[in-house]
């Protein structure tokens, strides 16, 4: 079964723009788990507008299943991984001022630099990801950074698959086959939503996880959290 990591940012949206600890993150993350969801994904970004630095660090006591920290590398993430020592972190190239992940890794240009942060990340115990787009040449260097993962970046087959197009699944399958070869775990996130998720479990070969934020939190206002993540669930099976 692909594991559901759920991302909780949007939550800590929602507690930000009131103040206050209402919704309490905290306890969202620990009903999350207890709901069945295998993972809790956070992705702290350098103006806090979500998900707060120290909401990294408190999450740490909360968090008994896997636990994965998403952001750029720069040195307050990286401190702040090593610090919290996650099960797993994904290497993000978003611009400081970015919405959302927009672009997976040049991963020729990065590789030395990747190479460096995933060592220490590795020397510390910590799975590393690298976030990429279906492109052969990014992920063949992916897999020479020491990287235990990539995480296809899934916004061009929602788009694909949600204009009626499913032929948008062919560059992930093509492109998971080839990381599998190549000793490479395979993650997913972006854009996947329960309308979509059960085609694309059901074509990806060797799909360990797929993390999922803002359609999971959106489907759960109308249809209840608790009831939304197993029907996830459901379709990872």
């Amino acid at each position: 079964m692909t594991k559901l990591s759920v991302n909780i940012n949007k939550i800590a949206t929602l507690r930000n723009s009131r103040g206050g600890n209402v919704p309490n993150l905290l306890k969202v993350a620990a009903d999350i788990q207890s709901f069945g969801a295998q993972g809790i994904t956070i992705h702290p970004r350098p103006d806090e507008r979500h998900i707060k630095y120290q909401d990294a660090r408190d999450l740490v006591s909360v968090v008994t299943s896997e636990y994965n920290i998403e952001g750029n590398p720069i040195q307050s993430f990286i401190d702040l991984v090593l610090e919290t020592k996650p099960t797993q972190v994904t290497l993000v190239p978003d611009a400081i001022d970015a919405i959302t992940s927009n672009a997976g890794w040049n991963t020729i240009d990065n590789q030395s630099f990747l190479s460096e942060v995933i060592q220490e990340f590795s020397n510390n115990g910590i799975r590393t990801s690298i976030f990429i787009d279906t492109d052969f040449k990014m992920i063949e260097a992916a897999a020479k950074t020491g990287t235990d993962r990539v995480e296809l970046y899934t916004e061009a087959f929602a788009d694909a698959y949600q204009k009626g197009n499913k032929n948008g699944i062919k560059p992930y399958i093509d492109s998971a086959v080839l990381a599998h070869k190549l000793g490479l775990g395979i993650n997913a996130g972006h854009d996947l939503s329960l309308d979509n998720i059960k085609y694309f479990k059901e074509n990806i070969p060797n799909l360990a996880e797929v993390s999922i934020g803002h359609a999971l939190i959106s489907e759960s206002l109308y249809l209840g959290l608790e009831n939304v993540v197993n029907m996830y669930l459901h379709r990872l099976k």
